[in-house]
């Protein structure tokens, strides 16, 4: 029987470049019941090769969807959880593999959760990574940090496989005011906040990238629901509705 939230969950390859290991993640998503894929830019996609290395996959190659960025991708999802070889900068919210399924399992019962990774040869980009309320980082005990593609879908989705079954819907989760945002929604809480902050000229001696990147991290650990989100927009919206009447004035 298919485990609650499993039809929630989508996997999100960026910029993939081998279609050897497109195919080794769909056969990974065959083996744990993920039939959402979504492909960003792929330099291949040849569902001949593919079929041909992940038997019996002929309708999650069907149904997998090409966006042309990355936002798109991701727009309509309530978390992104990226993936990563090694910390990047100390802001961000990492989290081990089982931590990162028990947070994808709880966010699945409210819409759409992302599993997001990056190309083969250089992983997810810093602006791919603002986009992920979090970052998996999977260990290994080798100088060999970096595992491949299939590999890191096949930690992660065993992982949520075993989250999800473990997991009872009837429980309470916790009752939010409304729904979580959708990134797409949450874009839009961050270009509020960051137009409203430039107009009090918050940047003038700051790095936008760096004060937003920042903010993004304290949001995503905040984990809002819609309203929050939106009040959050507004406080930005305000800001240079407040500036336009003084200058009118």
């Amino acid at each position: 029987m298919p485990r609650p939230g499993l039809s929630n969950v989508v996997i999100v390859l960026d910029h993939p470049k081998d279609v050897v290991n497109i195919a080794g993640v769909i056969r990974v998503m065959n083996n744990f019941g993920l039939g959402k894929l979504r492909l960003v830019n792929p330099d291949e996609f040849n569902p001949y090769r593919i079929k041909g290395i992940a038997h019996r996959s002929g309708d999650l190659i069907e149904a997998a969807t090409r966006h042309d960025s990355l936002e798109d991708a991701v727009a309509d999802a309530c978390f992104v959880l990226g993936t990563t070889a090694r910390p990047r900068t100390a802001g961000r919210k990492y989290l081990w593999p089982r931590e990162a399924a028990a947070s994808l399992a709880e966010r699945a019962q409210d819409g759409p959760v992302v599993i997001l990774l990056g190309r083969e040869d250089r992983g997810l980009t810093n602006e791919g990574l603002d986009l992920c309320h979090a970052v998996s980082i999977i260990p290994t005990d080798s100088e060999y940090s970096s595992i491949n593609l299939a590999q890191a879908c096949l930690v992660l989705a065993y992982e949520v496989f075993l989250a999800l079954d473990a997991s009872d819907p009837s429980l309470p989760l916790g009752r939010r005011a409304t729904r979580a945002p959708t990134q797409a929604e949450l874009e839009e809480t961050f270009t509020a906040i960051e137009r409203g902050l430039g107009r009090i000229e918050f940047f003038k001696a700051r790095e936008p990238s760096a004060v937003m990147r920042t903010l993004r991290t304290i949001i995503a650990r905040s984990d809002p629901d819609l309203r929050e989100a939106r009040l959050l927009a507004a406080i930005g919206y305000e800001i240079g509705h407040y500036i336009d009447r003084v200058e009118d004035g």
